[in-house]
């Protein structure tokens, strides 16, 4: 009896004679060409430019050549990959592929057509993958007579060095499809992470906290822009700031992302979009490519904004509030050797330092009858070792939040100083990304470990969002939230079903349900 697409072949993805053809030869296929005739696949390569592919081909041999005169590969190896890429002249030369890897334009009507004519070419178990990152697989498959052996297949740019690959199930995907995909992405060295069908897949669904949320606090007049980038780099341990990232991306491929997502998700409050990025979009603001951004760029070198010494005032006496982050506070004041006003509360002209969770330093001094004009907060819920953040409410008096600044940069540890927000900058920013998180594994999207591997692989986050809320506790991110939420009263900051019964129980937030 033939074999069909739904049924499940004998697929090994070691086996030595696999041919793989990609269509596609810009940077994406050139990445994927190159890491499987690497691992020993027969690669054939086709444009519909007739001097694309040969060009792939050889952009990926000079690329080898290179790693060969860097001593990451040898002589021989380079050789026998660049053997295994060979040009396909037109699409029926690909009628004998195992699986075919679509990275063509990102048009779905242009993929469809596609697909469909390769249906007519290839035999019924031929894998059809898409490398798309914006448009839906099932939307793709839809229009497949044998929509069951179509999957998504994203990888990201650079394909080498990027080692995560998202293997997508559509609506209508074959188990062996998926199966056999994250196979064939383990023999080219790279990670599978699965996932089913929704807009941004893992990693680009995951990624939108960090931004939309940095967006949020600019908007509010928190911090400017190079301020957000300090506290969230070098106080929180991300790479690279929001807008550094932005800069780097570039508006005209971020905003429209942004947009898109939102809108899949029909207006998710968690990814509403900034009006900041279409401002200077429309304003060719755009990024490095165009020489200014965020920043501005000097032959491609980024122009560091100045910062201002730390004040050299200092506290006649500090009062630290024990609530909250309290006792982190007051370990870091007395190691600072501040004079410390003991008492129950504080005196006339002590200055006054709390440390909340998720509320301002408005709240925060009202909560405990302190008087705000003497009243400076401080994020202890990250290290304190790299950069600390202190916020004031809107009527701390200056000779307090300089006094303040000047003690905790005594140490020489750099200080920013934002305006009153709930959950500061770092706070409110990383809840959002671990209860984004939360939710990718409350919809059963992917699996908790498999969103954690995405996110370090693809974002180069710190940690893994789920594994970064373990760490600073489950129940503290969904006091965040629920203090942020109670705050603004805006339903982005609702905390996902996933992060409350686990905050609640005690337990990780890697736990998978039985």
């Amino acid at each position: 009896m033939p074999q069909d697409a739904t049924s499940s072949p004998e697929f090994d993805p070691m086996r030595a004679d696999l041919t793989l053809g990609i269509i596609g030869t810009g940077i994406m296929g050139r990445g994927i060409a190159q890491i499987a005739a690497q691992s020993g696949i027969r690669v054939l390569l086709y444009d519909t430019r007739a001097d694309a592919a040969p060009a792939a081909v050889d952009y990926v041999a000079g690329v080898l050549a290179k790693l060969v005169e860097k001593a990451r590969i040898d002589a021989a190896a380079a050789k026998s990959a660049v053997a295994n890429l060979q040009v396909a002249r037109s699409l029926p030369e690909l009628s004998g592929c195992d699986v075919v890897i679509e990275a063509i334009v990102e048009n779905l009507d242009a993929k469809r057509e596609l697909f469909g004519q390769l249906e007519a070419l290839v035999r019924a178990t031929c894998i059809l993958a898409t490398n798309t990152s914006s448009l839906q697989v099932t939307s793709i498959a839809a229009g497949c007579k044998n929509p069951e052996r179509v999957a998504g297949y994203h990888f990201f740019n650079p394909v080498p060095l990027m080692k995560v690959v998202e293997v997508i199930d559509a609506v209508m995907t074959a188990p062996w499809v998926g199966d056999a995909l994250a196979g064939l992405t383990r023999r080219m060295g790279h990670k599978p992470v699965r996932a089913r069908d929704t807009p941004g897949f893992i990693v680009n669904h995951a990624g939108r906290g960090y931004l939309t949320e940095a967006l949020r606090v600019a908007s509010e007049g928190v911090a400017d822009f190079h301020e957000i980038d300090r506290i969230l780099r070098e106080g929180t341990g991300f790479r690279m700031g929001p807008f550094e990232l932005l800069d780097l991306t570039g508006l005209d491929v971020s905003h429209p992302v942004m947009e898109s997502i939102y809108n899949q998700y029909y207006q998710e409050p968690r990814y509403r979009p900034s009006p900041i990025t279409g401002q200077r979009l429309n304003a060719g603001l755009i990024g490095r490519k165009t020489g200014r951004g965020f920043y501005r760029y000097q032959a491609g070198a980024q122009e560091k904004p100045a910062t201002s010494a730390a004040p050299a005032a200092r506290p006649t006496r500090v009062w630290v509030s024990s609530r909250g982050l309290g006792a982190a506070l007051q370990a870091l004041v007395a190691k600072l050797g501040a004079s410390m006003d003991t008492g129950a509360a504080p005196a006339a002209d002590s200055l006054c330092l709390v440390a909340p969770l998720g509320q301002d330093a408005t709240n925060a001094a009202l909560a405990e009858a302190l008087d705000p004009a003497r009243t400076v907060a401080v994020d202890c819920l990250f290290a304190t070792d790299k950069r600390r953040t202190l916020m004031t409410t809107p009527v701390t008096r200056g000779e307090m939040r300089d006094a303040a600044h000047g003690l905790l940069a005594s140490d020489g540890v750099p200080v920013s100083v934002i305006h009153d927000s709930p959950g500061f900058v770092s706070q409110r920013v990383v809840a959002q990304i671990v209860n984004i998180a939360c939710d990718i594994a409350q919809q059963r999207i992917a699996s908790a470990q498999d969103i954690d591997t995405a996110v370090t692989l693809g974002l180069g986050y710190p940690k893994g969002p789920l594994a970064w809320g373990d760490a600073l506790e489950p129940a503290r991110i969904l006091a965040v939230l629920d203090r942020l939420n109670s705050f603004y009263g805006d339903p982005r900051y609702r905390a996902s079903p996933w992060l409350k019964r686990r905050a609640l129980l005690g337990v990780s937030l890697l736990t998978a349900e039985g």
